[in-house]
């Protein structure tokens, strides 16, 4: 299977990869490389029962930095796709995803699954690398 440069809609370069079922497919000159899949840490400390209907599987989560932590210098929080807390990034997880947030890297996060387990609420993510 070959791949080649072509000009797309709107004079945007994408990348041609084909045939597939559609006959080829157009993509953006970039790639998603997926790092991690992780649980979101500390959900019990947070209030999440009437965040967790809205929470969908596939969900985009933001993740922010927290150099200034006190617990933890690379903390990553996790919030949901309306800005509420939900937890972190697992400290045993976090080094080197905050090492390449800090470099300016575009990290993007997705709810992968959520179950209420007794009274702590279990969120599954997908953490990737958006390269551009």
């Amino acid at each position: 299977m070959g791949a080649d440069l072509t000009i797309v809609g709107g004079g945007h370069v994408g990348l041609v990869v084909g045939p597939d079922r559609e006959g080829g497919l157009a993509l953006p000159y970039g790639r998603r490389v997926k790092l991690l899949r992780c649980h979101v840490a500390g959900t019990g400390y947070a209030d999440l029962e009437d965040e967790e209907p809205r929470l969908q599987v596939g969900e985009c989560l933001v993740l922010l930095r927290e150099p200034a932590n006190r617990h933890d210098p690379m903390a990553i929080r996790v919030l949901s796709s309306r800005r509420r807390k939900l937890g972190y990034v697992p400290a045993d997880s976090n080094e080197v995803l905050a090492r390449l947030m800090d470099a300016g890297k575009r990290l993007t996060a997705a709810l992968v699954s959520k179950e209420w387990d007794g009274g702590w609420l279990h969120l599954e993510m997908e953490i990737a690398l958006e390269e551009i």
